[in-house]
C-alpha cells in the first residue's frame, strides 16, 4: 500500500495549474443533458397543483373537471380535507398528462376550497412577532471573565457593569432579509421503471444519498433504485433530497407504467424549494479607546418559516469572540416556505450582523475600520489571527486602502456621488466528506475512475481527473471520469465545501495504490526496485532518469489480460496527509453611492482566500468569482418580499426577483493565498467561504461613503435614502 501524499510543492505537473473543464465543451454546445432534458418514449408530463393561500384549512378538493381534460392520464391528490396549509405554494395534487400543455390546463381545473386562517410573515418586526405569540427565547449564551459568577442575574449585572465602564458604547440594529434559491434548473426529475427497478434522472447534489429517499417511501430496496445525474443546473444547498415531488413522480410512473417528468415551475420553485433564513440583531458593544471590544451584548432573531429558527442558533459576534459577551437568540415562526441550506448556512447572516457592528465602532471613534479589525484579531475564534493579519495587508494593498480611505461620510463628493471602502472576514471548515471510488487501469493503458459523486458546475469531474492524471504522470485527457450515478461506489453529497477534499482523498488513494502495483511490475523489467521509480510524462522511469524507463502503455501491458482495479476509501475525520479543514478569508469592497437616487454601484471588490492545496487554479478562481457575485446580489438586490396583509411572496417570478447583471458587479480581484504552510495542509474545500463576507464588506463600504448605516440588507435605493434621512 502506498504512502499517501501529494507531490512536493513546485514539483507537480498538473496540480495547481489552470485547466479548462472536462465537460466545458459539452455544456457550451448543448450536448450536456440535464434532468429537464431527459425525454423517454411514451413519457407523461406532470405539473403540481399548489395552494396560493399561506395559511388555510382545506375544506373541499374536486378533481372531476381536471380528469376530463383531453390528454390527462391521472390526477393524484396528496392532501385531504381538513389538512392545514402553512405556506403558499404547498403542493395539494399532481396532474400527469400526455403533454405539458394538457397538464397545465388540467391543474387550473382542479377546484380546492379553503378556510382562511391567520397569517404572520413580518419577521423583521420583533415586537409584532412577540405580539403574535410566535416567538420564544431558545438560546442564551453568556460568557464573562469573572468565573465566580454563578447565576443569570449576576451575569446580567456583570455585563451592564462592563458596558458602563467602557470608553464608548456603540448601539445599533442590523439585519439581512431572507432570500430564495435561484438555481438555473428548477427542482425535479424524470422517473421510469423497468420491472421493479426505478431509475430517477434527478437534479441533485446528492447522487449516492438519494437512493434510500426513494426506496423507503416506495417500499423497495435501495438496490432497486438508480439515481442518475450527469449534469445539474445549480444546487447551492437546496438539492440534497429526493423531495415529495420526486417520490410522487416515481409513484405515478409505477402506477401508469410510463416514464414521468415532473419539474417545478419557477414560481413554485421560489416559494417552496428553499430559502436562506433572515437574520436581525440589536447590539450594544463596549469598547476601549482603541476600538477593541471589551463586552458584547446582543439579541438576535430571524425565521426559517413555520419552524422558526432562522439564525437563532448562529454564533454572534461572528469570527470574533470577546471575553465578555451576552447573546440571546429568538426564533420567529412565519407562514413562509421552508428554508434549506444555502452556501455557508447562517454564516453570511452572522457576518453581516457582526462586521457591520465592528465597522460602526470605527465610525463612532472616527478611525479606520481596517485598524479596528486589526486590533480585534486577538479575539478571533478560529486561531487564524496571523493569517487574517497577512490577508488584510494584501487586500488593503490590492484595493488601495491607504490612498482611498477616509473617515465615514467625510470623502470628496463628485456631484451627488460619494465613494467608500468596507471590509469583512470569514471562516469555514471544508473538511472532506466520506468518499469511495473504483479505479481501473487497463492493459492497453486506459484509465477510468468511477464514484457516485456529482458535479454541480464546480469542476468536480476535472478535479478527479487531475488527481488521477497527476499521480500517473499522464495528461488530463488520458483519464475517463465516471460520476453521476448511484450505481457507482458511494460518495458524499456536495455540500459544506466537502466534495473536493473527499473525492481528492479517495482518488489519490486508489491511484497511488494502483501505481505501487505497476511499479512492482515495471521494476523487474528495468532491473531496479519499485521504490526508485516515478511516473512522469507518460513514462515509468527511474527517478530523474528518463533513459531508464518504459512507456505507460508498455508498463500497463505487464498487467496481463485483466485490468488492475483498486478501491480508494476515505472516511471523514480520519487520519490523513491529503486533506484538512479550516480556512480564513478577507474581502474588501469599494462602492459609489448617489446621494440623490440612493443607487449603489460596485466599483471594485477584492477577495483574498486560503484553501490549502489548490488542485485546479481556474476552478478555484471561478468559485470565488461566483461567490462574490452571489454576495453582491444579497447586499444590493436580492430579497424575498412578503405582503404583510395577504402573506404572499409577491416577487416570486424571476422578472420581479432582482439579481445583478454583468454591469452591476464591478471589478472583481481574486488573490489565492497560498504560502507553503497552506500547501502542506492538503486539500480544503472552497465552495462556501468566499460567499460569506461580501454583504458585510459592501454594507460597510456604503456606510463609509455616506456616513449613515443602512441597517437592513439588501441596500435598495429606498433603504439607502431612508438611512440618509
Amino acid at each position: 500500500m502506498a504512502n499517501y501524499n501529494w507531490p512536493k510543492q513546485g514539483t507537480a505537473s498538473l496540480i495547481g495549474k489552470s485547466h479548462t473543464r472536462l465537460d466545458g465543451m459539452m455544456k457550451a454546445t448543448g450536448a450536456a443533458k440535464y434532468a429537464y432534458d431527459i425525454v423517454r418514449p411514451n413519457m407523461l408530463y406532470a405539473h403540481v397543483v399548489t395552494c396560493d393561500i399561506p395559511h388555510a384549512k382545506i375544506t373541499t378538493i374536486d378533481t372531476a373537471a381536471a380528469e376530463k381534460v383531453a390528454g390527462v392520464v391521472t390526477v393524484k391528490v396528496l392532501k385531504k380535507t381538513g389538512d392545514e396549509i402553512r405556506w403558499a405554494g404547498d403542493i395539494v395534487a399532481v396532474v400527469a398528462a400526455e403533454s405539458d400543455a394538457a397538464a397545465a390546463e388540467a391543474l387550473k381545473a382542479v377546484k380546492i376550497g379553503y378556510e382562511k386562517l391567520d397569517i404572520f410573515v413580518d419577521d423583521e418586526n420583533l415586537d409584532a412577532a412577540k405580539e403574535a405569540m410566535r416567538t420564544g427565547t431558545v438560546g442564551r449564551n453568556v460568557q464573562v471573565e469573572d468565573d465566580s459568577i454563578e447565576d443569570e442575574a449576576q451575569e446580567d449585572a456583570e455585563i451592564e457593569k462592563l458596558l458602563k465602564a467602557s470608553h464608548k458604547v456603540i448601539s445599533g440594529t442590523y439585519g439581512i432579509q431572507a432570500i430564495t434559491h435561484c438555481c438555473l434548473e428548477t427542482h425535479g426529475s424524470t422517473c421510469e421503471w423497468e420491472g421493479n427497478h426505478l431509475t430517477a434522472h434527478l437534479s441533485t447534489q446528492n447522487v449516492s444519498g438519494t437512493k434510500t429517499q426513494f426506496s423507503g417511501p416506495l417500499k423497495i430496496t435501495a438496490d432497486e433504485v438508480t439515481v442518475h445525474c450527469d449534469f445539474i443546473g445549480g444546487g447551492f444547498g437546496s438539492k440534497f433530497a429526493a423531495d415529495q415531488w420526486g417520490v410522487v413522480a416515481a409513484e405515478i410512473a409505477r402506477e401508469t407504467k410510463r416514464p414521468v417528468k415532473l419539474m417545478l415551475d419557477r414560481r413554485t420553485e421560489q416559494e417552496i424549494a428553499g430559502s436562506r433564513p433572515s437574520g436581525f440583531l440589536t447590539a450594544r458593544v463596549g469598547v476601549d479607546e482603541r476600538g477593541v471590544v471589551k463586552v458584547w451584548d446582543s439579541t438576535q432573531w430571524g425565521t426559517s418559516g413555520v419552524t422558526g429558527g432562522g439564525v437563532a442558533q448562529t454564533v454572534v459576534p461572528y469570527v470574533f469572540d470577546p471575553k465578555n459577551r451576552r447573546r440571546l437568540a429568538i426564533p420567529v415562526s412565519t407562514n413562509t416556505g421552508p428554508n434549506r441550506a444555502w452556501r455557508a448556512p447562517n454564516h453570511p447572516q452572522g457576518c453581516a450582523m457582526t462586521h457591520t457592528t465592528y465597522d460602526d465602532i470605527a465610525r463612532a471613534l472616527g478611525i479606520s475600520s481596517l485598524d479596528v479589525f486589526m486590533r480585534n484579531l486577538s479575539s478571533v475564534s478560529n486561531g487564524k489571527a496571523e493569517v487574517y493579519a497577512d490577508q488584510l495587508k494584501i487586500a488593503a494593498e490590492l484595493i488601495g486602502w491607504k490612498d482611498k480611505w477616509h473617515a465615514h461620510g467625510k470623502g470628496d463628493k463628485k456631484g451627488s456621488v460619494v465613494t467608500g471602502l468596507g471590509l469583512g472576514l470569514h471562516t469555514w471548515g471544508g473538511g472532506g466528506h466520506n468518499s469511495r471510488c473504483s479505479l481501473k487501469v487497463h492493459p492497453d493503458g486506459g484509465v477510468e475512475i468511477s464514484l457516485g459523486s456529482q458535479d454541480l458546475g464546480t469542476g468536480t469531474r476535472t478535479v478527479i481527473g487531475l488527481v488521477v492524471a497527476e499521480t500517473f504522470g499522464l495528461p488530463l485527457s488520458a483519464v475517463k471520469v465516471n460520476i453521476g450515478s448511484s450505481d457507482y461506489p458511494e460518495s458524499g453529497p456536495s455540500g459544506g465545501s466537502t466534495t473536493v477534499g473527499g473525492v481528492s482523498e479517495s482518488s489519490r488513494r486508489a491511484s497511488q495504490d494502483a501505481l505501487a502495483q505497476i511499479f512492482e511490475k515495471a521494476a523487474k523489467k528495468l532491473n531496479t526496485t519499485a521504490d526508485k521509480l516515478e511516473a512522469k510524462n507518460g513514462r515509468i522511469q527511474v527517478a530523474g532518469s528518463a533513459d531508464q524507463s518504459v512507456s505507460w502503455k508498455e508498463a500497463c501491458s505487464l498487467l496481463g489480460m485483466s485490468a488492475l482495479e483498486t478501491i480508494g476509501d476515505f472516511k471523514r475525520g480520519g487520519q490523513t496527509n491529503l486533506s484538512s479543514s479550516g480556512v480564513a478569508g478577507v474581502q474588501m469592497a469599494e462602492v459609489a453611492v448617489d446621494l440623490e437616487t440612493g443607487v449603489v454601484k460596485m466599483l471594485k471588490f477584492v477577495a483574498v482566500q486560503d484553501m490549502g492545496l489548490i488542485i485546479n487554479r481556474l476552478c478555484a478562481e471561478s468559485q470565488i468569482y461566483g461567490s462574490v457575485i452571489m454576495g453582491i446580489a444579497s447586499a444590493l438586490f436580492e430579497e424575498r418580499i412578503m405582503d404583510a396583509q395577504t402573506g404572499r411572496f409577491v416577487n416570486a417570478e424571476l422578472s420581479d426577483y432582482k439579481l445583478p447583471r454583468l454591469g452591476d458587479v464591478g471589478d472583481i480581484v481574486i488573490h489565492l493565498y497560498e504560502p507553503a504552510s497552506e500547501y502542506s495542509r492538503g486539500v480544503v474545500g472552497l465552495g462556501e467561504p468566499p460567499v460569506i463576507a461580501p454583504a458585510a464588506a459592501i454594507a460597510n463600504a456604503v456606510c463609509n461613503a455616506t456616513g449613515s448605516r443602512v441597517p437592513v440588507l439588501p441596500m435598495t435605493p429606498a433603504r439607502v435614502l431612508g438611512a440618509l434621512k
